[in-house]
Formats: structure tokens, sequence, C-alpha cells
């Protein structure tokens, strides 16, 4: 697939912010570091919503995308995402235990939305597996940890160390649930062929030609066209970046450094996420003679 950098940034950005509501909420921080952590986590969103308008072509429309609620999980993402923040917003304001409590619903809400938007593809194999909403998940917390400990470090450092620790083991997780999906695509086989894909039933086929004289939506959409070694950079830039390097970032005392290193790694991880699934109208578009 050809990843699109308004929604690498929609799902990085709101998933940090995510991250940090709840990892607020959890450790029940003090009102000042909870309503800095608040205003954040709301720019954090409103900034994810705001590079996700670049996605759409006709963005005076953008209302009509929450209208198909009852089936698709793009329309309940739209709902869920402007509930959440509103949840947020009412928390940092009242402190109330109940809207809290909401806003924790409305922010797992959002995470399983989100990453269901992919995981129901059955024709995309990469995909298609509940390791990509868990990825979702943890991915975000764990970014939203790290940032939580760098406005900990900055606002009240009783919760620091907690903070980093929390980080750490969320870190951790979410790297073996990244390592894992990237074991079990490394695995899979198409489903399609050549044959299935033109649908002449032949033994042996043999593309000579792509089909058209030019590019055409098929295969800008539907492949990133970038070299190898761009695809390969990508991936050991999150392998580095998602975990290691900023868990030794933390364990140093820098938790915002670790926090900005990691987000680098979180946007290479979801750059890599999109270019690592094979469309499989690839099978005809992608081969140029």
């Amino acid at each position: 697939m050809n990843p699109a950098w308004s929604v690498v940034l929609l799902t990085t950005l709101i998933g940090a912010g995510q991250g940090l509501y709840l990892a607020l909420f959890a450790a029940q921080a003090p009102a000042p570091l909870m309503r800095i952590g608040i205003v954040l986590s709301l720019a954090l969103l409103a900034a994810g919503l705001a590079a996700s308008f670049f996605h759409l072509g006709r963005p005076e429309r953008a209302w009509r995308s929450a209208a198909k609620w009852r089936t698709s999980w793009l329309s309940r993402e739209v709902i869920a995402l402007p509930l959440f923040m509103a949840l947020a917003a009412a928390y940092g304001w009242t402190q109330d235990p109940a809207v809290g409590w909401a806003g924790v619903a409305a922010c797992l809400a959002l995470f399983v939305c989100t990453g269901m938007i992919y995981a129901c593809l059955p024709f995309l194999q990469e995909w298609r597996t509940p390791l990509t909403v868990v990825n979702f998940i943890l991915l975000g917390c764990a970014s939203g940890l790290t940032l939580a400990a760098a406005l900990a470090a900055w606002l009240h450092p009783e919760l620091a160390r907690a903070s980093a620790i929390a980080a750490l083991v969320v870190g951790a997780l979410a790297y073996l649930g990244r390592l894992a999906s990237l074991a079990r695509n490394a695995r899979l086989r198409p489903k399609s062929t050549l044959a299935t894909a033109i649908g002449v039933k032949h033994p042996k086929i043999t593309q000579i030609a792509q089909g058209a004289m030019g590019g055409s939506f098929n295969t800008r959409e539907f492949f990133h066209g970038r070299p190898r070694e761009v695809v390969r950079a990508a991936r050991w830039t999150c392998l580095a970046l998602v975990f290691p390097v900023p868990a030794l970032l933390l364990l140093a005392g820098q938790p915002l450094v670790a926090f900005l290193a990691q987000y680098v790694g979180l946007l290479a991880e979801r750059w890599y996420f999109f270019a690592e699934a094979k469309h499989p109208q690839n099978l005809y578009y992608q081969a140029i003679a």
C-alpha cells in the first residue's frame, strides 16, 4: 500500500494523545500536571485531526464520514474521536472521576475503531490479525507514557520515576507485539496468483506488460513505489527507535528526548505498516514491462 502521511500523522499523534490521557488518569496526577497534560493531549489529538483533512478529496464533506456508523469502523472512529476529546476536556476541567472513566472508555473505543479500520480488511493479510488492534493500543500507550514521564520530570518530579518505569514496561510489551506481527507477516504467502488476478485458469502465465502506458490510480494508491532500501531503512528505524533507544534515554534520565526519538520511530513504524501491506491488485498493476 502507499502510505499517506496524513494518515501516518493522524494515527501516531492521536495515539500519543490517547496514551497520555490514560497515563495521567491512571497515575491520578495532581491538578496542575493533570490540566497541562490534558491540554497537551488535546493538542496532539487536534493536530492529528487536522492532518486527516489532507487525506480528504472534499474536506467540506467530512461530516458525511460519520453517516455509516452501523457498518463502518471509519465512521465509528469519526464519532469516537471528538467524543473522547470532549470527555478529556471535561475531565481536565472538572476532575470528576465519573467523567474520567467515561473518557477512558471513549479512549479505548477510539483505539479499537482506529485499529479495526485496517484489521477488518480480509484481502490485506498483513493487517487481518488481532495484533493490529493490540499494537495500535500498546504503541499509543507507550508513547503517551513516555511523554507523561517527561511532563512529570518537569512539573512533578515525585512521579517521574514511576512514569518512566511504566513507560519502559508498556514500551517493552509494545515492542514485543510489533515483533510478533513482523514475524507473522514474514510467514504469509499470497492467496491470489497472477492467474486468479486476471481470471485465466492456466498453469503457466507470464506477464510482459502492465496493461497501461502510464500511471493510474491503481499504480499510485496501492503501492508505495519506493526502493527496497527505503523500506528496509524504515523497518530498521522502527526497530531501533520504537523502544531500544527510548529505553536507554529513559534510563539515562532524558524522558523528553526519549519521547522525541520514540515518535520518530513511530512515524517509521506506521509508514512501514502501510508499505508492508501487499494489495492483491499489485499482482497485475505492479508489473511493468
